[in-house]
């Protein structure tokens, strides 16, 4: 039987969040302010009969879907956000669980190092998928599980302060963040993050 690992749901994408999702999906692109789902599963093949299953029940558009060697991930989206949770609610009945079953996320490291050397600037910029940090600039890093409670964290940053979406990993064994700006823009950023998966993790006790 499957493990319902992520299960998460966003109401409107935001700009950067949703454009460095569209420097690696295959799939359909969403656009920002759409509604979307990710689900995460265990094991990976599973994805696939979920994926059957919401594509079939509403007018959504599938983004993402990956068979990583460990798990399973499926994103899909819509302007329509009634109809994104219609195929959202589908994926629960074919599991037969209710949304709480999905893991909560756990924080595994969170910091924010304050005006990044020239070096360091130019060493995560190597690995980057979105835009670049430079030097003299407030880097916020977040380590979470299950990994696709990263782009949640993305969004909720992005929502709450002016910050550069420097790179998120939502695949694999964990969640990785990185943001960058000013102090105090990085500091308020960094709060919504950790506050939107505590909220999820306190919701789901």
């Amino acid at each position: 039987m499957a493990t319902l690992r992520s299960f998460i749901f966003i109401d409107q994408l935001q700009p950067q969040t949703m454009c460095f999702m569209g420097t690696w999906i295959r799939g359909s692109l969403p656009r920002t302010g759409m509604a979307a789902q990710i689900v995460e599963v265990a094991p990976g093949l599973d994805i696939e009969a979920l994926t059957d299953t919401a594509l079939k029940e509403a007018e959504v558009q599938g983004g993402i879907l990956v068979v990583e060697r460990q798990f399973g991930y499926l994103e899909f989206h819509s302007r329509s956000t009634s109809a994104v949770k219609a195929a959202a609610s589908a994926v629960l009945r074919h599991l037969g669980v209710e949304a709480s079953a999905a893991m909560k996320p756990r924080i595994l490291a969170s910091q924010i190092v304050s005006r990044i050397d020239p070096l360091h600037a130019f060493l995560i910029n190597r690995n980057k998928g979105g835009s670049m940090v430079l030097a003299g600039e407030t880097l916020f890093v977040l380590e979470a599980e299950p990994a696709a409670y990263a782009i949640l964290a993305c969004n909720a940053a992005e929502k709450a302060a002016t910050v550069k979406v420097v790179d998120y990993r939502m695949i694999g064994a964990t969640g990785r963040l990185y943001l960058s700006g000013t102090e105090s823009e990085v500091k308020a950023a960094a709060e919504a993050a950790i506050a939107a998966l505590e909220l999820v993790a306190e919701a789901a006790r």
